[in-house]
């Protein structure tokens, strides 16, 4: 026989749960963006609340007054932003690798507003942004962000969580090198294909001094530009594969940071 009974006690560790749910979601740029609504994200987390309650086992934290459970809470806040936050560092990397792409084809200028960040970001990063969220939909990567959240609750068990600022620290280095790597890799073939185009600009402005080769490079940089990007638009998949590699790691490391050991 089911028992259906939910006791105050119960009540208590579900609001735990809540918090490091709803934190994790309002941080996540896939679930819950700044352009998602907060009665959207709330719902959601409730409902991804029940669900992880009834399937994750939990014992009751250790309190006595208001104070002690006031601290559980922040502690499962912090829980879930650094969770949502590992997700969110790892999708700025395409953000990167716009921006690399238009200062090479002169599109540095050309900026639109960023719901997620809340900031400029480049016309190119936007692009990618929204085909690297298109691949997590198809590829069904929200499936493993879910999963490491649920398990979250297992290896940092309700009042578990302890930072260790060295494994945190040696985290987010590494995650810096991955940074720049992947995101040079994306932003590879047109920086190389632009490079060559100014090298043969400029010996073209020493062959015939009296072309303007300002005013032509740049619309001939663009050009090239915007054709590499169709040619190249194939391996935006390898690249967006690179992402959730890193996204799985970090999160990874960022739960290993958060554990007592």
């Amino acid at each position: 026989m089911i028992d259906y009974s939910f006791s105050y006690g119960d009540l208590e560790i579900f609001l735990l749960v809540v918090v490091r749910v709803t934190s994790f979601i309002f941080v996540c740029p896939f679930f819950g963006g700044r352009q998602t609504p907060n009665l959207v994200k709330i719902g959601f987390g409730i409902l991804l609340s029940i669900l992880i309650y009834g399937a994750v086992p939990f014992n009751p934290p250790d309190y006595v007054t208001t104070i002690e459970y006031t601290i559980i809470v922040l502690k499962e806040v912090m829980a879930g932003f650094l969770l949502g936050y590992a997700v969110q560092l790892s999708t700025l990397i395409v953000n990167f690798a716009g921006m690399i792409v238009d200062m090479q084809i002169g599109l540095s200028m050309v900026n639109l507003f960023d719901p997620n960040t809340n900031e400029q970001s480049t016309i190119t990063g936007t692009f990618y942004a929204q085909v690297l969220t298109i691949m997590l939909i198809i590829s069904g990567m929200y499936h493993f962000i879910l999963k490491a959240l649920a398990d979250s609750f297992s290896l940092i068990p309700i009042n578990g969580i302890v930072i260790n600022s060295d494994r945190m620290l040696n985290a987010v280095v590494a995650f810096l090198r991955d940074y720049i790597v992947i995101g040079f890799r994306i932003a590879l073939p047109i920086f190389i294909i632009t490079f060559i185009t100014n090298v043969v600009l400029g010996i073209l402005a020493k062959v015939s001094p009296q072309m303007n080769m300002f005013s032509v490079g740049i619309q001939i940089k663009i050009v090239i530009g915007l054709a590499i990007m169709l040619i190249t638009v194939t391996m935006l998949d390898n690249a967006a594969n690179f992402i959730y590699v890193n996204i799985k790691e970090l999160m990874n490391e960022f739960v290993y940071s958060m554990q007592s050991s």
